[in-house]
């Protein structure tokens, strides 16, 4: 799926996406030698807290956030990163902005939909087009050759991950677009799963750099909402045309 040596960014919602939904592959792919970089699309500002951080809210918490990712990508040995709206992820000659968390509610048990409050900000209310060119001028800086982003339902259905795949989409004219795919897609046709087991420490060693959004216990995450999630280090990919 992926040739020697090909330069490629990871265009996830919020700190904390990258890791759990790609961290073991982006371990993977930078120890085969792949140059890897990670655009985030928001800082995550609408998201619950962790009990033993309640205390955390507004600029404190968006500067906690802001650390979590910056310290898990270490933990994954990413050297290059950027949030969409700031250069070098910026259309040139344009000022810089802010993409906001939009928010979400939950429909089920595990799958998310949009909240009822968005901002104006709001990235899943942001033009497509000016976040697509945000993000296309940091692929053409990097000189990118492959975006990983999610699929149309973004893993569980957050806004901001379905924002994500129409941004990426539309962003992927001069590079090759991988998705990543739901587990409500991955038996169909075209789909890989590609597992990176020996990345396991790095993963785990970057989870812990999230205590303001989940907890690790044993082999399973445990989110805010009392959600839980295995550990990985397997994702499920597909390339598309």
């Amino acid at each position: 799926m992926f040739t020697p040596g090909e330069r490629i960014v990871f265009f996830h919602a919020h700190p904390d996406d990258e890791t759990l939904a790609t961290g073991a592959l982006i371990a993977g792919l930078i120890a085969a030698g792949h140059p890897v970089a990670v655009v985030t699309a928001t800082r995550g500002e609408r998201g619950a807290v962790m009990p033993a951080l309640a205390a955390l809210s507004g600029a404190a918490f968006v500067a906690q956030r802001e650390c979590e990712l910056r310290r898990a990508l270490e933990d994954l040995g990413v050297a290059d990163r950027a949030w969409l709206g700031t250069a070098p992820a910026r259309t040139a000659g344009m000022p810089s902005r802010r993409y906001l968390d939009s928010g979400m509610r939950w429909v089920t048990d595990t799958v998310a939909g949009p909240g009822q409050d968005a901002g104006p900000d709001s990235l899943s209310l942001a033009p497509v087009e000016e976040a697509a060119a945000d993000l296309a001028a940091f692929l053409a800086s990097y000189r990118a050759e492959v975006l990983i982003s999610y699929d149309e339902l973004g893993g569980y259905g957050h806004p901001d991950h379905v924002a994500c795949q129409h941004i990426a989409r539309a962003a992927a004219k001069d590079v090759r677009f991988i998705e990543l795919v739901s587990a409500a897609h991955q038996s169909q046709a075209g789909v890989v799963a590609l597992g990176f087991p020996e990345q396991d420490g790095h993963l785990r060693r970057a989870l812990a750099s999230y205590p303001s959004q989940f907890a690790v216990h044993g082999d399973t995450v445990i989110h805010v909402g009392g959600q839980s999630q295995p550990i990985t280090t397997t994702c499920w990919l597909r390339e598309i045309e």
